[in-house]
């Protein structure tokens, strides 16, 4: 994750930004959410104490709040790993597995579901969080079915976003259904995956 280069960012002269003093930051960005305190009430002048900087350093490296809630909220999200590509089942259960591991971790969870109630009140963030964040796992999700669909994996007359709703659907609403995600089966996403492939699979 490369932080503070979202849209509208300037980025910093002089010295070398210190990668320890962006983490110190990024980290008091989630402990803050993590401990409830909303984005809105969220200030830079508490981020920079709980960091142990200087706000002039944050600003450096973030022009507003928002573009460093979003880069914050973003690292919570590792890139996806490489998709291995030998079959559309193969690339669903991976992209399954990272859902897992991300929602059925606590804090994780508590974060973004702290920030994201704010939505309404925060629509630039919310577009961005998206654009950072979400769409570039939805292109790689909606590459696979595209590709499984020309490879006669699945059928060639899906709906992709319903399907894409679905298969992460799956996922979210087991993690939810459960107090810890260790309580899952561990084959959950090849369980999902095989029961979505018998409705998607080419005919």
């Amino acid at each position: 994750m490369t932080y503070g280069t979202v849209e509208g960012t300037a980025r910093p002269a002089g010295r070398p930004r210190s990668a320890k003093a962006d983490q110190a930051i990024i980290d008091a960005v989630l402990d803050l959410i993590g401990e409830g305190v909303g984005v809105s009430e969220l200030s830079i002048e508490a981020i920079a104490t709980r960091a142990g900087v200087g706000k002039t350093t944050i600003y450096r490296r973030w022009s507003n709040k928002e573009d460093l809630v979003v880069d914050a909220l973003a690292a919570l999200k590792a890139p996806l790993p490489a998709f291995p590509g030998t079959s559309v089942r193969d690339d669903l259960i991976l992209y399954l597995n990272v859902i897992r591991q991300e929602s059925g971790n606590p804090r994780t969870r508590c974060v973004m579901n702290i920030a994201m109630s704010e939505q309404d009140r925060h629509p630039r963030l919310a577009e961005r969080f998206h654009e950072v964040a979400v769409e570039p796992r939805r292109a790689a999700l909606r590459a696979v079915l595209h590709r499984g669909m020309e490879t006669g994996e699945i059928r060639r007359d899906i709906d992709v976003e319903i399907a894409m709703a679905v298969i992460g659907g799956a996922m979210v609403w087991s993690l939810k259904s459960v107090r810890e995600a260790k309580d899952l089966p561990e084959d959950l996403a090849e369980r999902i995956v095989d029961e979505l492939m018998a409705g998607l699979a080419g005919r």
